[in-house]
């Protein structure tokens, strides 16, 4: 298994989360929320997941997701996906996910979409 890694940086007003490795039920979805509940406690409420490092998402994974998601919307916040690898958007695209998420193939891009 591979222990997943989350980096954050800046891009104007949105934050961006480059994240590597897998999103899996235990220790690695839990840096995913603990990552956005972070960010969110600091009043960041535009993140963008560039999800160009993760080539597997299991069913905990794509929960943290959903969930991680849904918290931020509450909070009156906008998370959106950049850059999946083939087999994560077939998966997203299976379980009907692609609804929740906006994504993104464009880095710039998904940033003005944050207007």
């Amino acid at each position: 298994m591979s222990i997943l890694k989350a980096n954050t940086r800046r891009n104007g007003d949105v934050t961006i989360v480059d994240l590597s490795g897998q999103i899996t039920l235990g220790e690695n979805s839990v840096l995913l929320r603990q990552t956005i509940k972070d960010l969110a406690a600091k009043g960041e409420r535009k993140i963008l997941l560039n999800l160009a490092g993760v080539a597997f998402i299991d069913s905990g994974g794509l929960g943290e997701l959903i969930t991680s998601h849904a918290n931020l919307s509450s909070q009156g916040g906008r998370m959106k996906l950049l850059h999946l690898q083939k087999r994560v958007s077939e998966l997203l695209q299976l379980t009907k996910v692609t609804t929740i998420f906006e994504i993104y193939t464009n880095e710039a891009i998904a940033v003005l979409s944050m207007e």
